[in-house]
């Protein structure tokens, strides 16, 4: 009988969605192109198992981007169990769930499948290594860079408010679908960048920064629920943490305004805050993360290039 690294059935497919825009830069229609900017691995994994009694089918397909950042949405047969790299994986009735991979991840992951039946797939996944931009940012305040006692101990409160709204699994399947730019302007920095503050060398960024004027309306990316809602927090300024199921998550920093509340739920054209410039910051911008309960994901691979647009977001 064939071994199963022979069943094993690799395609890749490209998928992209187009965006139309109203006059905020929100998106309002979608369709599948063959494109190069949005490359989707399609991996199926068929395994014959063959006995005196019967022969059994399973399947599993991964939709997204394999590399450093990227996400995976799967698909199992409902009632399967799944990990990856020996995590339990959160799989909804339907066998929807997904996977991340993060700024760091190594060059290999093992997914495994456990089918209703207790027949198990395993699956080595290669997860392309990507190399990093240095960003140097120079004019942070003092005390941003260099907090007090007081300072310290609000980051560590706040950080601990993140870490639990990120920490849910929603068994919602708005991740499944289609993300957007919160809004259009031009990007500033870019994900998994080497950060450098004053000529100190800082934390990688995990986020993409749009520019826009202080005001400027965001959009939520995609369906989901407000997990967190804060006018104000040190590092991040007005934060809001939006939670598309299963762990995967957005997080819009360095707002003016939070238009929402938690337990909001909001749909891609709602109008959840407005562009600022707080917290560790030298002019306004929108900050957009995405996490899969801890691994951070880098949220261009999710949408197609930003559509080219005047600073002041005027059509």
């Amino acid at each position: 009988m064939p071994s199963f690294l022979d069943t094993v059935n690799q395609s890749i497919i490209i998928r992209s969605e187009f965006l139309s825009h109203d006059k905020y830069g929100l998106s309002q229609t979608k369709r599948e192109l063959n494109v190069h900017r949005f490359i989707v691995l399609l991996i199926t994994l068929s395994v014959s198992l063959t006995s005196a009694a019967n022969e059994i089918m399973g399947e599993v397909t991964l939709v997204g981007s394999m590399q450093q950042g990227g996400m995976l949405v799967g698909k199992v047969v409902p009632g399967s169990q799944v990990s990856l790299d020996g995590v339990s994986v959160m799989v909804a009735d339907d066998g929807n769930f997904a996977i991340g991979f993060d700024r760091d991840a190594k060059s290999d992951a093992e997914l495994i499948v456990m089918s209703v039946n207790g027949d198990m797939t395993r699956q080595s996944l290669a997860i392309r290594q990507r190399d990093y931009k240095i960003q140097r940012i120079e004019g942070i305040a003092k005390k941003i860079m260099s907090p007090n006692e007081a300072s310290l101990k609000r980051i560590r409160s706040e950080a601990a408010e993140v870490r639990q709204a990120r920490a849910q699994l929603l068994p919602r399947l708005d991740f499944a679908g289609a993300f957007q730019w919160p809004l259009r302007g031009p990007i500033s920095g870019v994900y998994g960048s080497q950060r450098v503050y004053n000529g100190v060398p800082k934390r990688p960024h995990y986020g993409v920064d749009v520019a826009a004027p202080t005001g400027t309306p965001v959009s939520t990316p995609a369906p989901g629920v407000v997990t967190l809602a804060h006018p104000d927090m040190f590092y991040s300024g007005g934060t809001l943490i939006i939670d598309h199921g299963h762990g995967v998550s957005s997080t819009l920093m360095h707002l003016s305004k939070v238009l929402v509340d938690v337990g909001d739920e909001v749909v891609p054209g709602d109008i959840v805050a407005e562009v600022g410039a707080g917290g560790r910051a030298t002019g306004p911008h929108l900050d957009w993360r995405m996490n899969w309960l801890k691994a951070r994901i880098d949220p261009q691979l999710l949408v197609l290039p930003m559509p080219p647009v005047a600073l002041n977001n005027n059509d």
